[in-house]
């Protein structure tokens, strides 16, 4: 794969497609082998986290035997998501004892990148980049030449991120997610490019949605000439000029040659774009005439999350994800549309006029657990 500028700051080339290292096997030996067989078929920078469960240790067994001095090698924590520790606070000597433990645990005597992992509001982008916060402390890492770029990951608002683009002169890269199915963040995308900043994108097939069947981006993907859904997903964000790269979730070794494969065929055109651009412009004004998730429906008398329901519904109904719809109302914890009693009180909220019970009725009728023959 040829290696293009990740970003201006940062300094680094990378290749489109790189490592997200969060669902590795749990087997060692199967762990080891996927890594290698990615660090071999060219993928350069890893994106791990101290909480990722066993990741880092993974890693470390990998990155052995000359692997380490072929990679880009980024980790990243935050008390507001992961406190290995009870007293754990978005510090700098708290930032700097998980730098430690990181380094510990991934068998490494410097990171190439250490980041804040999701900012996600703006109190918590305030708590990193204060005096004494986690920027600090990774800063003062990097004077100690213990970490040597840093960046963040983000799940805040478009217009918070605008913000920090513009606030954020310490950031080199930015982790975002960017797919066929949520195109949300593309402006920041943009922003975070025009002012050097590397771009990374996580979740490029969704984070699996896009690898299962539906019918509907099928047909997309063979009016514009892609080989499959995931091809198309992945071609599709590696096209956006403002896309830097992509991270690849690894389980097996066929997500990684198929991500390749994918890579290194050619772009699609402007007119490929501009009509997958037009189909997705097309579905999301369905979805906002579907369920704006305005919430104004709850609370549910039964407890059922109405919105998220709304949501498994339009994905069988108007992406054609069926089996994909049958497991995440299976996955759901909580009351779900079975215990819908049609009393009526969400339409009578709901600002869309919308066909609620129906919705109910259908999705407890679809999606039921099986029922054992006899």
């Amino acid at each position: 794969m040829e290696e293009r500028p990740f970003g201006q700051r940062s300094g680094f080339h990378v290749p489109p497609v790189n490592i997200g290292a969060m669902r590795l096997p749990r087997d060692v030996d199967d762990a080891v082998t996927l890594i290698r067989h990615a660090i071999d078929s060219g993928l350069k920078y890893i994106d791990t986290s101290r909480g990722y469960g066993e990741s880092e240790w993974l890693l470390g067994q990998a990155l052995q035997d000359g692997y380490r001095e072929k990679v880009i090698l980024s980790t990243k924590c935050c008390p507001w998501i992961l406190k290995v520790r009870p007293q754990d606070e978005p510090s700098a000597d708290c930032t700097r004892r998980r730098i430690d433990e990181s380094m510990r645990r991934l068998g490494v005597d410097y990171l190439d990148f250490y980041q804040v992992w999701n900012i996600d509001s703006r109190e918590h982008y305030d708590a990193a980049v204060r005096k004494g916060g986690m920027v600090e402390g990774i800063l003062n890492a990097r004077d100690e030449g213990l970490v040597r770029h840093t960046g963040f990951t983000t799940h805040d608002s478009v217009e918070n991120i605008s913000v920090y683009i513009d606030e954020a002169d310490w950031c080199e890269v930015i982790l975002f997610t960017y797919n066929l199915i949520n195109r949300r963040y593309a402006p920041v995308i943009e922003k975070a490019h025009n002012k050097g900043i590397g771009t990374l994108v996580m979740n490029p097939v969704g984070g699996g949605r896009l690898a299962g069947p539906s019918p509907v981006l099928l047909k997309l993907a063979e009016e514009v000439g892609a080989v499959s859904v995931p091809d198309l997903a992945v071609r599709y964000v590696l096209s956006n000029p403002n896309v830097d790269t992509i991270l690849c979730g690894m389980q097996k070794e066929p997500d990684v040659d198929d991500s390749v494969a994918s890579a290194e065929r050619p772009p699609l055109d402007d007119g490929q774009m501009a009509r997958i651009d037009e189909f997705l412009d097309d579905i999301a004004a369905r979805k906002e005439a579907f369920c704006t998730g305005c919430r104004y429906c709850l609370p549910c008398p039964q407890g059922i999350d109405i919105p998220a329901m709304m949501n498994i519904v339009f994905d069988d109904r108007v992406w054609g994800m069926h089996e994909l719809s049958k497991r995440a109302y299976r996955g759901m914890t909580g009351a779900k549309a079975e215990a819908c009693t049609q009393c009526g009180a969400c339409e009578k909220a709901c600002t869309q006029n919308l066909s609620i019970m129906e919705m109910m009725s259908y999705a407890a009728q679809a999606y039921a657990e099986d029922k054992p023959a006899g």
